[in-house]
């Protein structure tokens, strides 16, 4: 039975048939985003279903992190081993504008479902295949977990603070999640592509890459200039930008003369503006480490809210440190609609944050939740084999 929110298709991905063949988070969460812009992706499953599936934090028979990766899909049960049910696959796929894998390197070539032989059958597909530390090298066989990509891309130091420091893990799967976003904005620019050539494409991409792209962006200064590599990291600062004050934490971030200016004056220390070592950007820059502690020293005994009110109305840059349940009640995401709510069939009451791109001339909606494991191989399977 399919238990639809609603299954008109909207969005501006609407009329796009994705086949998925991912699982745990990278994958999922990419062909999510599709499905939330109102592409119609079936999600094929083993036997035993998504990993995901199988996860704690549990309701009604499922958990949480397959119901957040995996709504508005479709799913059928196929034995990939089975020549039936690789005829089955075949004959989804020459129907399909998408197929998206993450396998590891070269198990769909291995199985029939390379690039070159899904294009045989038909040439306007776009081929996503999402791999690990990458398709070719020393690395591409290893099992690949997001720790490890997290270890091998240097995210671990960059969040360490310094090559000296102990490397830290980032406290979310940032890897698979950031490739999952990657994925889905290549396959709509490969869609784009092919509305004006005709033709579809191979996308290859691995969670390496893409960890290693972003933190080129404000991370990598120091091996930007060839020649002129750093030879080692210092550190960036011995402390966050997050500070104690009576009851609770805040963030303050000071960039400009005016901020530092404003702190100054909201919080009764005029003095500051003297010291010779944060009369500029520059030497705040250079000083940071005694900046962040005079900082720290000057608010430590303010009572939070009324120091977060004095600095908003000065206009420093600010904002409380808020925990998970805290964050969820801030009324600035209640503006924003980020949530929603809905019923799932078996799970009950669900609460999810919707995809965040709105489109004010093709909306998306919810059409439906996470499927069952299989609830769609009779709507889906069965007509194909009836013309088989």
């Amino acid at each position: 039975m399919d238990h639809n929110v609603g299954t008109q298709f909207t969005g501006p991905l609407a009329g796009v048939k994705v086949i998925d063949l991912t699982t745990v988070i990278s994958g999922p969460m990419c062909t999510m985003i599709l499905a939330d812009q109102g592409a119609d992706v079936i999600k094929v499953e083993r036997a035993d279903g998504d990993y995901t599936r199988h996860l704690a934090t549990r309701r009604g028979g499922h958990s949480a992190s397959f119901l957040n990766n995996n709504r508005n899909k479709r799913s059928i049960v196929l034995d990939l081993k089975k020549s039936d049910d690789l005829v089955v696959l075949k004959e989804l796929i020459a129907q399909a504008d998408v197929f998206v894998q993450n396998f590891r390197p070269g198990v769909v070539d291995r199985l029939g479902l390379g690039y070159e032989d899904l294009r045989a059958i038909n040439p306007r597909l776009i081929h996503m295949s999402i791999a690990g530390f990458g398709f070719d090298g020393p690395l591409a066989p290893k099992p690949v977990y997001d720790p490890l990509i997290q270890a091998v891309s240097a995210l671990t130091t960059v969040q360490a603070g310094s090559d000296e420091a102990r490397p830290r893990l980032v406290r979310t799967i940032l890897p698979d999640k950031l490739t999952a976003v990657q994925a889905s904005q290549s396959i709509t620019a490969a869609l784009f592509a092919r509305e004006r050539s005709g033709e579809g494409q191979q996308i290859t991409l691995s969670m390496l890459d893409t960890v290693a792209s972003f933190l080129w962006a404000s991370d990598m200064n120091g091996h930007t200039f060839v020649g002129d590599e750093m030879a080692k990291e210092e550190s960036q600062s011995f402390s966050d930008l997050i500070y104690d004050v009576k009851g609770g934490y805040l963030s303050i971030s000071i960039m400009q003369d005016k901020h530092w200016e404003a702190l100054a004056n909201a919080t009764g220390r005029p003095d500051i503006l003297d010291d010779p070592r944060f009369v500029n950007a520059e030497l705040r820059e250079i000083n940071r480490d005694a900046r962040l502690d005079l900082t720290q020293e000057i608010v430590a005994d303010l009572d939070r809210d009324t120091l977060l009110v004095d600095l908003e109305n000065a206009g420093v840059p600010c904002a409380p440190v808020l925990t998970r349940q805290e964050m969820r009640r801030h009324p600035q995401l209640a503006e924003n609609k980020t949530f929603f709510e809905y019923d799932h069939p078996t799970a009950g009451r669900l609460r999810q944050a919707r995809t965040p791109a709105v489109f004010h001339g093709t909306p998306a909606q919810n059409r439906r939740p996470a499927p069952e494991l299989g609830e769609h191989t009779d709507e889906i399977v069965t007509p194909l084999l009836s013309t088989s």
